[in-house]
């Protein structure tokens, strides 16, 4: 029999609010928390909007010196790994004295917590500004910790050193699907007896010049709303015309079930299944048959020994850009056949924004408190549904629902053909 996996503590940054309370009621009124772009002058971009995080202040989760020490999607992550440890009930570690390391100390061995996060990009902003001294004024002007702060898996490594966690720590980077990807490596490895404990999720923070422009040379962006921002993210309406970028961090705390029954935490749902695939395609645009999205939702619901008909609640990648949202509908009628009708589905990227390598785990974090609490979040800016693109499935349109939600699911589909799925289910 698998271990089954509790899913005990949870933490976010995000464009909507910089914890889980301030977040899902944004989710829940269906806000938008995308606006122009004000971490740099995006004058120069066809896109000029952006779902940035707003107000973050790194302070009650880290002091200053170690913040100065991180580029900015590690103190998102950090900031939402704290939050999450803390609302699992689990003790924080005393601070390191000299060259003693922290060590976690609680009811777990410090040596079977683990940390799994995904991330795609890494701390752009530093590559950047070094690049720019080196062009500017030579190699003896670049930032001297360059590497230690750009390098993808910092992020991890930061928060196991914040939090004296000292399992195996490793980043997962399959761009879009990253952190949905690592939730689904975190499973397994509670399910194989290697960690008790993972500290699993995502982050990014992309909303760069160069990034953006990046994004803009792909043609990926939305562009026709920079005035009415809020409007831009609009997820199988016939009038979208790309994705928001966004950016942020959320983290899942999960434990073998027994031991955090045993130590009588709140368990907010069960991690149930997870499915992964690769559509072996192309490296920007999906499979269009929907093909290789549906092997992985097979896969997962087959992973949590379940049927389709026990998926009440699909989060879908939803990125409102012209290829994603038709081959996701695909991949859902093949997926869940006749049952597809009955789904209840939603894209918040509509309200976050895409947030890349974060976006899996945030959208997981949804699954987790949609059934929780009974409550399908909407889509929001689905004003005319694209019939002709074959966009004709339950989308939830404007207004979320309040129901029971038994079962939910997730989807990240990542550049280069990278799916994943996740289960989540109500807490028993």
């Amino acid at each position: 029999m698998k271990r089954r996996v509790a899913i005990t503590g949870l933490g976010v940054i995000s464009p909507l609010g910089n914890d889980v309370a301030s977040f899902w009621q944004g989710i829940k009124n269906g806000v938008s928390g995308i606006g122009p772009v004000t971490k740099f002058d995006a004058s120069r971009l066809e896109a000029r909007i952006a779902a940035e995080v707003k107000g973050f202040d790194s302070s009650p989760y880290m002091d200053r010196k170690e913040a100065r020490k991180m580029a900015v999607f590690t103190q998102y992550a950090v900031a939402a790994a704290v939050q999450a440890w803390r609302d699992a009930g689990l003790a924080e570690p005393p601070a390191a004295e000299g060259e003693e390391a922290r060590r976690y100390q609680g009811p777990y061995n410090a040596d079977r917590i683990a940390t799994v996060l995904g991330n795609g990009i890494g701390g752009i902003e530093i590559m950047t500004e070094s690049h720019r001294k080196l062009f500017e004024a030579g190699p003896g002007r670049m930032l001297p910790l360059t590497v230690p702060l750009m390098i993808g898996n910092e992020a991890a490594a930061n928060v196991a050193i914040r939090l004296g966690l000292h399992g195996p720590a490793f980043t997962q980077v399959t761009a879009c699907a990253s952190s949905t990807d690592a939730i689904g490596q975190a499973l397994d490895m509670i399910r194989l007896g290697r960690a008790d404990v993972v500290v699993a999720g995502g982050t990014e923070a992309t909303v760069t010049e160069f990034a953006m422009g990046g994004f803009c040379r792909l043609q990926a962006l939305s562009t026709g709303y920079n005035d009415t921002p809020e409007k831009a993210s609009r997820p199988f309406d016939a009038k979208r015309d790309g994705f928001v970028l966004g950016e942020g961090a959320a983290i899942l705390i999960l434990e073998d079930w027994d031991k955090a029954v045993a130590r009588g935490a709140r368990i907010h749902a069960e991690l149930a299944g997870y499915g992964g695939s690769c559509d072996a395609y192309h490296i920007t645009s999906p499979d269009p048959s929907g093909e290789g999205g549906a092997t992985a939702v097979k896969a997962a619901i087959e992973d949590a020994e379940m049927r389709p008909e026990d998926i009440v609640y699909f989060n879908a990648h939803g990125t409102s850009t012209p290829i994603n949202d038709p081959t996701e509908t695909k991949m859902l009628k093949i997926s869940f056949g006749e049952h597809a009708k009955k789904l209840k589905i939603s894209s918040t990227k509509s309200m976050t924004g895409h947030m890349l390598g974060a976006a899996g785990a945030i959208e997981a974090l949804v699954c987790v408190k949609a059934v929780e609490e009974g409550f399908v979040p909407p889509t929001i800016n689905l004003e005319h549904p694209d019939l002709e693109a074959g966009c004709d499935l339950d989308y939830v349109p404007n207004v979320g629902v309040a129901m029971p939600v038994e079962a939910a699911a997730s989807s990240s589909l990542g550049f280069g053909g990278h799916n994943g799925v996740l289960i989540v289910r109500k807490a028993r």
